[in-house]
Parts: C-alpha cells; sequence; structure tokens
C-alpha cells in the first residue's frame, strides 16, 4: 500500500508506541484519525503528526464499548471520505498471579475485574475495532485496506499476566483468521509482538530495574518506539504480507 493519502485509524494514539506509530505513517503522506481517552496527549500527537508531513484529526473513543466504537469509525468516514486501514494498539495492564499462597494460605489471587478489565480493551476492543474497519473499507470501496493487531512477546507466557498473555495470544489468532476471511476483499492483515521497548513505563523504573530488563535482552539495549512504527509500516507497504507476526523484539525470545 502506498500511504500516501491513505486514511488509518490508530488507537491507544496520545503517547508511547500508538504516537511514534501515527507519527511515522503521517511521514508517508497517511491521512490519520488517532484515538485516545486524553485529548491532552492527542493534541500532542497530533502536532507531531503535522510537523511530519501528514494530517491527523483526534477522536476521543473507549474502544471496550462497541456503540462508541461504531460511533468513531462511523465519523471517521464521514470527516475524511475513505478508511483503509486500522492499527490497534490500545491496551492496559492489570498484573497479579493468578494464586499466591505463603504457608498454606492464600494471600491473594487475579479477579474477575483484574481479568476483564484487561480483556474488555486489549481483545474485545481489537476484535471491535478489526470489524468495523473492514467493514467501511469494503462498504466505503477502498480497492485495499490493512488491519494491524499490536501484540506482544507476552503471549508467550508472562509471569504476573495470565490476562494481559491470553489477550496478546488472541488478537495473533484474531488476525490469522481475518487474513483468510478479508483477502476476497483485498483486506490483510498483519500483527507487531514488541519486546522490552523504551517508554514511559520503563523510563520510570528504578534503574537496577531497568539494567536487569536491558542484560536479558541478546542486543543488550532496549527497543525503542520508532522500532515498532517501523515494523508497522513494513506490513502496510508490502503489499505480499498478511496473517503473520513480526517479532520486533531485539532476540529476546
Amino acid at each position: 500500500m502506498d500511504l500516501n493519502n491513505k486514511v488509518v485509524v490508530v488507537t491507544g494514539a496520545g503517547r508511547g508506541l500508538g504516537r511514534a506509530i501515527a507519527v511515522n505513517l503521517a511521514g508517508r503522506g497517511a491521512r490519520l484519525a488517532c484515538v485516545d481517552l486524553n485529548q491532552d496527549d492527542l493534541d500532542e500527537t497530533l502536532a507531531q503528526c503535522e510537523r511530519a508531513g501528514g494530517a491527523a484529526r483526534a477522536y476521543l473513543a473507549n474502544v471496550a464499548r462497541e456503540e462508541e466504537v461504531v460511533a468513531l469509525f462511523e465519523q471517521v468516514v464521514a470527516d475524511s471520505g475513505a478508511l483503509h486501514g486500522v492499527v490497534n494498539n490500545a491496551g492496559i495492564t492489570r498484573d497479579g498471579l493468578l494464586v499466591k499462597y505463603k504457608d498454606g494460605e492464600l494471600q491473594s489471587s487475579m479477579s474477575l475485574q483484574q481479568w476483564q478489565a484487561v480483556i474488555d480493551v486489549n481483545l474485545t476492543g481489537v476484535f471491535l475495532c478489526g470489524r468495523e474497519a473492514a467493514r467501511h473499507i469494503i462498504e466505503t470501496g477502498a480497492d485495499e485496506g490493512v488491519i494491524v493487531n499490536i501484540s506482544s512477546i507476552a503471549r508467550h507466557g508472562s509471569f504476573g499476566q495470565t490476562n494481559y498473555a491470553a489477550a496478546k495470544a488472541g488478537v495473533v489468532a484474531m488476525a490469522e483468521v481475518w487474513a483468510r476471511e478479508l483477502a476476497r476483499y483485498n483486506i490483510r492483515t498483519g500483527v507487531v509482538a514488541p519486546g522490552t521497548i523504551n517508554t514511559d513505563m520503563i523510563a520510570a523504573m528504578k534503574p537496577e530495574a531497568r539494567d536487569r530488563l536491558v542484560a536479558g535482552v541478546p542486543l543488550k539495549r532496549l527497543g525503542e518506539p520508532e522500532h515498532i512504527a517501523l515494523s508497522v509500516r513494513f506490513i502496510f507497504e508490502n503489499d505480499y504480507f498478511t496473517g503473520r507476526v513480526i517479532e520486533t523484539d531485539g532476540g529476546l525470545r
């Protein structure tokens, strides 16, 4: 796909990976629909997209709520007159051990609320945005489309992240299914699975904890959000790529 003048939705675009992805695609001339829950964050993302050479609009929406997702994509198409792709990046964490015992006594367990909050955003949100994106790409008559899901190295099993790991494995499975179902409409899918990336959360860690993370990476350095953005852009621009995962993790797994 030639990204110039293509309309692409990026969820979780207010900061971190989402912002880097939006700015990178803007640099290729894409018209971005940047989605998040924080207007101030979105304003900064829009400013960076415009400096990169692309047009961008901000949309406030909770991807876990069906009515908001439906309204979001309808508004994007009304504003832009087209839709060519979506990057399903929005996600949250609510970490905790499945069960924790001490001296034979239950100390804690992952609550249903912890489970459901992550599944609602990280899995159901991807389903809803993928469904609405596919529908509008087809109905607006676009001759091609791309759906990219952001997974994680955690999908292989991450200590204390039953909910997150399950969701991030699920978004890979969805992309594989959609690649088969949507190929007839020339809609491709792809997944990027980041490893340990230098986001605000990592930057806020104690230096010794951060050093332990870096030590576990074969390349001995953290990834940057721009590395993930490059992987996303590759999926958009490589017209023979669909239904597969790009592991951008510095060789961690």
